[in-house]
């Protein structure tokens, strides 16, 4: 194992072995079949529809044969449909933006707010947090679940929470400045956003007092991960998480290692499936993450299609917990562009390669005739002259055609051209249905 980065101790499950966190793995899976089987009159059908019973599962394996769970079963549901304890024992309510339908609802017990507070400490902890310090949260609180969930571990891990919420960016540099947090806890895009702010106030954001950026809620790649780090001078971690199965803390990059989020198997059951199958893959194999949870009370989830595509990896930093590779896309923000699959993550990559782009861009999906089009329309970077940046566009265009294989069109806006999320950025504008 390697030197870890902080003075803050472990839970001991993570010191187990392998065959000790499968045998609580197991325990807990009969469990939670139980509850869902017992007390959710959907999760009821859904076994009986497909002839399964919670008494078959006698091995990890066994779970292949129970029923996936979608998001549209929630909303089916909506709103309290999938709770399986009753309402004298819900304790919170959680929902998605909603921003494709109706959203998606979750309840918790006390017991759950106390299981997620922990599974968010053991994260915090993870990223390399020491005594004392101070974490200043930006992920929105209400009912999205990263910032409550954020100030619960961070409370739990005996930290000092500065509970700032999304928005007000001028603001959040003052704090930053005045208040000198260690870590932050935000969306990859809106902390470009606060550096850009500390630039406008003609400070240099690698002067601040944060010494950790932990970074969820939407896809980021590699290299995003490298231009935070180098221009905030910090770690940056990735946190994974979803509020169907929880919230942000299901699984957390090891800052002695930052190799992709190890996921706290001993709540959360991991697989990885065929997303057009469904067939279980085995470790190491790229397809569609699934979880069932394994300690959840108001609202057990069962093989829960998570969208995500990413694969599991052994264990480095906690060897008994697998690692997920970092998640760069999902099955359902794939653009098809002319029968080419293109993920915004893609473009992203090659973005970042260019000096004369700032990593702030949308994916606008149009029509010529009956033909897709692709627009990528990005800022130029700070300070970047007009020539550099014009360089940059063409270079941008070729290696778009060269690496993905689709045609895209750039513009080059200036600073400020691409609207700011303080949540999670919108990547894609698909304009082809106006």
């Amino acid at each position: 194992m390697s030197t870890r980065l902080t003075d803050l101790p472990l839970d001991p499950i993570e010191t187990a072995s392998r065959a000790e966190l499968q045998a609580l793995q197991l325990e807990r899976l009969k469990w939670s079949l139980h509850h869902a089987y017992a007390n959710s009159p959907v999760y009821r059908r859904k076994f009986d529809e497909a002839g399964v019973h919670p008494d078959q599962l006698q091995s990890l394996a066994d779970l292949a044969r129970f029923p996936f769970t979608s998001k549209q079963d929630l909303r089916d549901h909506y709103p309290f449909g999938m709770f399986a304890v009753p309402q004298d024992r819900v304790a919170r309510v959680h929902a998605s933006s909603g921003t494709t339908g109706k959203p998606t609802v979750v309840g918790y017990t006390l017991q759950d707010i106390d299981n997620w507070a922990t599974v968010m400490a053991r994260s915090i902890r993870a990223s390399g947090a020491r005594r004392g310090d101070k974490v200043h949260i930006s992920y929105g609180y209400g009912l999205f679940t990263g910032g409550l969930g954020a100030h619960y571990g961070v409370e739990k891990a005996g930290l000092t929470a500065i509970p700032f919420g999304g928005g007000q960016t001028e603001r959040q540099v003052q704090l930053i400045v005045d208040f000198k947090p260690e870590i932050i806890m935000v969306t990859p895009s809106y902390m470009l956003a606060i550096a850009d702010e500390f630039e406008r106030q003609g400070i240099d954001p690698a002067s601040s007092s944060l010494r950790v950026g932990i970074f969820g809620a939407e896809p980021w790649t590699p290299e995003m991960r490298l231009a935070i780090e180098k221009r905030m001078n910090i770690s940056a971690v990735d946190i994974y998480g979803l509020s169907e199965v929880m919230g942000p803390g299901v699984a957390n990059e090891c800052a002695e290692t930052k190799d992709g989020p190890t996921i706290w198997e001993d709540h959360f059951y991991p697989e990885i499936i065929d997303p057009n199958t469904g067939e279980v893959l085995p470790d190491g194999e790229f397809g569609e993450l699934v979880f069932t949870s394994l300690t959840k009370e108001a609202m057990p989830v069962v093989r829960y299609r998570t969208r995500d595509l990413t694969r599991l990896l052994p264990g480095t930093a906690r060897p008994a917990f697998r690692r997920m590779e970092k998640v760069t896309g999902r099955t359902d923000d794939m653009m098809i562009v002319r029968g080419v699959n293109v993920f915004p993550s893609q473009i992203e990559e090659l973005i970042l390669k260019q000096a004369g782009l700032a990593p702030h861009y949308q994916c606008v999906l149009g029509k010529d005739g009956h033909m897709d089009t692709l627009t990528v329309r990005v800022e130029c970077a700070h300070g970047s002259e007009p020539v550099r940046a014009q360089a940059a566009r063409e270079r941008l265009a070729h290696e778009i055609k060269s690496y993905i294989g689709v045609t895209a069109t750039i513009e080059v806006l200036p600073e400020g051209g691409i609207e700011r999320s303080v949540g999670k950025a919108k990547r894609i504008v698909d304009q082809r249905g106006r």
